[in-house]
């Protein structure tokens, strides 16, 4: 290939300063690396838990730890709201009208709720997107880009296959949600998916639990359908505890003209992982693995940001994941649970 595909999202020119609402795991773990990584000025941090966020801000060497939601608003920055989805929406009423914002995902863990924030944020005039980062890892981008340029032909084939163990324990306030798998880590999938293929017609889904788990549902398998001749389907077992010679964690792209299978490799030995993968190869060749330029974890994350930060510049035309869009990969989640209930077509019997 001539030109390398694309793996990254431009950076803003002159990025404005950040201030993070909520300090857990997730921003330790990811956007803080990514936006260190990106050169991106985080002036400070506001979580309920203050002692936690003045450690944080301790071992980032963040200047700035504000003693309430509304001093933490008072700032003249883009808004990182990486708090619980049941906390958005009083957060974005408290934010200025106008202003800039990420949500973490979910957006909401329903539709109704995604649709109450998606009003808040119209209502306040709010520029807000949601943090759905697996799209902009380096692995997706460079799909997205080989289907753009019709390396891979007609999209006859998308497949997600989840096969490994991972560790609940590490998210125990999932155990009282009537949701889980579906709306907290299978929404990563649908949402890369519409990226890639737009919305579907229709799902079929049916998730389950596990008999080894406190979680509502752990194991999922839907179909998107999109008419001829694209078949896509997800399987996700959360609970392949039998060692690593079968654990897979794929996401598989076939088209008329070439093919591209993507390792997740942070799902394998999660938190700590294995490295990302993406393998290519044209219809007739050989399979030609393609040196990534970053991982899901942290590197992707610096994408949405990236994107919101360009899109209040004028730099970028669209924002990608804004809260409009999002809401419609909320809807694909809210229709996966609809199928759920309605459990299929029954079976004639004798």
């Amino acid at each position: 290939m001539n030109t390398p595909l694309r793996q990254s999202w431009p950076l803003p020119a002159q990025p404005r300063p950040i201030v993070i609402i909520g300090t857990g795991g997730i921003v330790q773990d990811a956007h803080l690396p990514a936006y260190r990584k990106a050169g991106f000025d985080v002036q400070g941090l506001y979580d309920v838990d203050r002692a936690r966020a003045e450690r944080v801000a301790a071992e980032w060497g963040i200047g700035a730890v504000y003693a309430s939601l509304e001093e933490a608003a008072a700032q003249d920055a883009v808004f990182d709201v990486a708090a619980p989805p049941v906390a958005h929406r009083a957060i974005l009423e408290a934010l200025p009208p106008g202003s800039a914002v990420l949500l973490q995902k979910p957006m909401g863990l329903d539709l109704a709720e995604a649709t109450a924030i998606r009003d808040t944020c119209r209502a306040r005039g709010l520029i807000a997107s949601v943090n759905f980062q697996l799209r902009y890892s380096a692995m997706m981008l460079a799909i997205a880009d080989a289907i753009a340029r019709g390396t891979l032909g007609t999209l006859v084939e998308i497949e997600v296959h989840i096969n490994l163990v991972t560790p609940w324990e590490l998210f125990p306030h999932l155990i009282p949600n009537p949701r889980v798998e579906i709306v907290s880590h299978s929404i990563h999938y649908l949402d890369a998916i519409r990226a890639l293929a737009g919305d579907p017609d229709s799902v079929f889904a049916r998730s389950y639990g596990h008999p080894s788990s406190r979680l509502a549902q752990t194991r999922t398998s839907a179909i998107l359908d999109y008419g001829e001749p694209l078949r896509v389907t997800l399987s996700i077992n959360h609970h392949h505890n039998f060692g690593r010679r079968f654990q897979d964690a794929s996401f598989r792209v076939e088209g008329t003209k070439g093919a591209a299978m993507a390792k997740l490799g942070l799902l394998l030995d999660y938190p700590r992982g294995e490295p990302d993968e993406l393998w290519l190869a044209a219809k007739g060749g050989p399979w030609e693995q393609l040196a990534l330029e970053g991982g899901w974890f942290p590197d992707a994350f610096v994408g949405p940001m990236a994107n919101l930060h360009r899109y209040v510049a004028g730099e970028d035309g669209n924002l990608r994941t804004s809260v409009e869009d999002a809401w419609r990969t909320m809807a694909l989640v809210e229709a996966c649970y609809l199928s759920n209930h309605s459990r299929g077509t029954p079976v004639p019997r004798d």
